[in-house]
């Protein structure tokens, strides 16, 4: 998704292209690099005396093990039902609020952010509470049926709904906000229904938003690893890959594995970009939608209210779940609606509790380090994207947003196989200096690395949007007037930009401060733990430990209330657009 601005443009000098150089041999040693070593791992096969050969055999087992193609098969149902379920939710949610005005829109407006600011496995914690076999749901309907125990499938998916229809809803009131809404008034005026005029104007004009979101859902879900871990339910492939992680020294197994999710999630990414990804139509003009919202009464009014509230309370169930278990004394919620017995000492334990304590401390750490390097490599990016025509600025911008299409755990993996290989495996010169597995791991590098290639495209694209929007004009007057070229960007440009250099920020914080994948994989002592790691290994823990982890996920969910929340208020609607691949 190239970036095209019609201001001003510098011509093609050579520090030019060596700054783009520069920055595309870094994305390839810290983004390609681990995953060519995970694709690398599938095919070679090591005999008995030690030497390497190409070989199809590691990746055709996985294609003759009815339980491997068990877990593919799971995976690819969870994650098109998920996609489904969320435009299904979403679309209608996005055409309502972009056309009509209707009690408590605003209300409604910051609501929708809010399953994302809890990850759907800490979400799985709270709907384990409602929805158990002794759990406030039943107790309410004085029934025992096992919503979870029976139907794993459905609880994986109905979560991850929750939790991604967001994505789809700001993609889609991004990319409905860009319409004329001329061309309905004219499309009416000729004698067009509601329902015709959606189907024949409107959906094929927002399509490439649409289904931009809907790809990254896909993937999401397709890769997602903590859901299905926390509802037990073993045969997916990112389950299945997890708990191959212990034989990964003497198994290519997981590397085959890892490989067809790789090579199936950049086919579908693929699919998604080329089909439906493409720029939408353009418009001769692109009037405010504010000002053709039409306000809706009566019944029309509190019905479109009354679906935004449904939408809006199934989607708080988790959080609501989670919150109610964090307070809720051990074994005191058991065949009732609520708790019988209310503490807040989880709350304490979670901030005071000395593993508990650190995993926070270093998330904070891991993830303030990899967004202030997504900060200098997204302005850098940005600027060479919007403000130069050098040739291969087209690479450079593929290689920004391939994280969005490369699953996390397949990212995960290959910075596994990065300490296990040069320069740091058996041998080699940094041996010991960054290690995964071992007595003594230091993943600590590695950690900062994979959150902050994950997490680049979201400031890229911020960074873009900012510069699409700032004439660059401004920097030559600025270099007329004596400046060099950093001291106009930084002095100049910068401050212009800062509102989407903060909306960016705010949420690559946000998302690795709740990485999930790279936290589970790549940590694997206490000390190394990220919040997510440990709130993973107090749900494990008898005893009051799934309350300790609801605790820690509330405390995430207020830190990350405030994030979304700013940048939200930053960039409006133009946040679906760091979504879109």
């Amino acid at each position: 998704m190239l970036a095209q601005s019609s201001g001003f443009r510098l011509h093609r000098s050579a520090p030019h292209y060596v700054l783009l150089a520069f920055l595309i041999a870094l994305l390839c040693v810290t983004l390609l690099y681990p995953i060519a070593l995970t694709v690398g791992g599938a095919f070679v096969k090591v005999d008995a005396a030690g030497s390497r050969r190409f070989t199809l055999d590691h990746l055709s087992l996985v294609f003759q093990d009815p339980r491997l193609l068990r877990g593919l098969f799971n995976s690819f149902r969870i994650a098109a039902t998920t996609t489904v379920l969320t435009i299904l939710i979403a679309l209608p949610l996005a055409v309502c609020a972009a056309k009509y005005r209707f009690p408590f829109k605003a209300v409604f407006g910051s609501l929708i952010l809010v399953p994302l600011i809890l990850p759907p496995f800490v979400g799985a914690l709270g709907m384990q509470a409602l929805l158990g076999r002794e759990g406030a749901i039943n107790s309410l309907l004085g029934a025992q049926m096992d919503f979870l125990g029976n139907a794993k499938f459905w609880g994986v998916v109905g979560l991850q709904a929750l939790a991604l229809y967001p994505i789809i809803y700001l993609n889609a009131t991004a990319a409905l906000a860009n319409l004329d809404p001329a061309l309905e008034e004219a499309a009416e005026n000729l004698g067009c229904g509601p329902l015709r005029r959606f189907f024949t104007i409107t959906l094929p004009l927002i399509r490439p938003g649409l289904f931009a979101g809907a790809t990254i859902v896909f993937i999401w879900s397709f890769t997602e690893l903590g859901t299905p871990l926390v509802f037990d339910y073993a045969e997916v492939t990112p389950v299945q890959i997890f708990t191959g992680l212990k034989e990964v020294e003497t198994s290519a197994e997981p590397y085959a594995l890892t490989v067809v999710m790789l090579f199936s999630a950049i086919t579908i990414y693929t699919l998604g970009r080329v089909f439906f990804g493409g720029r939408a139509y353009a418009m001769y003009s692109k009037a405010s939608r504010a000002g053709g919202e039409r306000r809706l009464t009566g019944i029309g009014a509190w019905a479109v209210t009354g679906l935004f509230t449904l939408v809006t309370t199934c989607a708080l169930l988790p959080h609501v779940g989670v919150i109610l278990l964090a307070l809720t004394a051990p074994g005191q919620w058991y065949q009732t609606v609520l708790p019988t017995s209310f503490t807040l000492e989880h709350f304490g334990i979670a901030l005071g509790h000395p593993e508990s304590f650190r995993s926070i401390v270093n998330s904070l750490k891991l993830a303030t380090a990899a967004v202030a390097i997504d900060l200098l490599l997204g302005i850098l990016i940005g600027w060479v994207l919007v403000r130069t025509n050098i040739r291969g600025r087209g690479v450079l911008d593929a290689l920004c947003m391939l994280p969005l299409a490369v699953p996390g755990l397949v990212m995960a993996f290959g910075f596994v196989a990065v300490s296990l290989g040069w320069p740091f495996g058996k041998g080699q010169p940094l041996e010991g200096l960054v290690s995964v597995t071992g007595v003594t791991p230091n993943p600590i590098p590695l950690l900062i690395i994979a959150y902050a290639v994950r997490r680049l495209p979201y400031i890229v694209r911020a960074t873009v949007a900012g510069l699409q929007q700032t004439s660059g004009e401004l920097e030559e007057a600025a270099m007329n007037l004596g400046a060099s070229r950093p001291y106009a960007v930084r002095k100049v440009i910068l401050p212009l930009i800062a509102a989407n250099l903060t909306a960016g920020a705010l949420l690559a914080f946000s998302f690795c401060m709740l990485e999930v994948s790279d936290s589970l994989i790549l940590a694997q002592q206490q000390k190394d733990f990220p919040i997510t790691k440990a709130i993973f290994m107090f749900l494990n823990r008898l005893g009051d430990g799934p309350y300790i982890a609801s605790a820690m996920g509330v405390w995430g969910m207020a830190l990350l209330t405030v994030t979304l929340v700013g940048a939200a208020a930053l960039m409006g609607k133009k946040l679906g657009s760091i979504f879109r691949v």
